[in-house]
């Protein structure tokens, strides 16, 4: 099997980042296929509809895809946020972002990785957040997106006789539906976020698109293991956000 004739799968693929990706992609020819909870009409590649926090449709999403599309690059996308401050943190808070960007990811991964090994070629990308370095009343977030970094790196070493790749893109504030509501303009840890940014401005979808594209591409067959920050220099800021 040729990576040309394999698909990519993008998870949280209608909307912010992941629709980003996928329309990148399908603007280049390549094949997609999406897992999202809703319908979107103006999708324009297959897509699978699944509420990935549900374990059990989780699983049959993600059969679905595999049995009916060669999946060999994925993007795991699918994430969730809840800003709660250290003394206010709930178990089922904490669950559900531990689980959308770990448990997800984890999943996704397992279920395409034997097509990736039969081809002998594979590219995984996920996608963590700035936050990784901490951030205060993000902490279980800031746990999760660490993960993903932590997960990358060690499938990396187990892949990297496989031909098959695993990179991590790690965003700043990126104008998201999802950063909109954890992120009020009108409070001011946002506006201090905001102000904290070298670049002083947010990101745009298509900037971190761009990355992952790249981790995609045949030109990053020697790179794995790598996270990328794109963050307009958030990540080397003195600043605290």
């Amino acid at each position: 099997m040729t990576r040309d004739a394999g698909f990519t799968l993008v998870t949280g693929a209608t909307k912010g980042i992941g629709r980003a990706i996928s329309d990148r992609l399908l603007a280049r020819g390549e094949r997609v296929v999406g897992i999202a909870r809703r319908a979107d009409p103006s999708y324009g590649a297959p897509l699978i509809l699944a509420d990935l926090a549900d374990r059990g449709a989780r699983a049959e999403a993600l059969r679905r895809a595999t049995a009916q599309y060669p999946v060999l690059r994925l993007v795991n996308n699918a994430g969730l946020n809840h800003m709660q401050p250290l003394g206010e943190v709930s178990h089922e808070a904490a669950d559900e972002v531990l689980e959308l960007n770990l448990g997800v990811t984890l999943d996704a991964t397992q279920a395409v990785l034997p097509a990736m090994r039969a081809a002998g070629f594979g590219r995984i990308v996920n996608i963590s957040s700035r936050s990784l370095l901490g951030r205060p009343g993000g902490s279980m977030y800031a746990a999760a997106k660490a993960g993903l970094v932590g997960l990358t790196r060690s499938w990396a070493l187990e892949l990297a006789t496989q031909g098959i790749t695993v990179n991590c893109v790690a965003p700043g504030p990126v104008a998201t539906e999802m950063f909109a509501r954890n992120n009020p303009p009108e409070l001011p840890r946002s506006q201090a976020m905001l102000a904290a940014i070298p670049m002083a401005r947010m990101g745009t979808v298509q900037e971190v698109a761009a990355a992952v594209e790249y981790f995609l591409s045949p030109e990053a067959s020697f790179t794995t293991g790598q996270t990328l920050f794109v963050c307009g220099g958030a990540s080397i800021s003195q600043a605290r956000f």
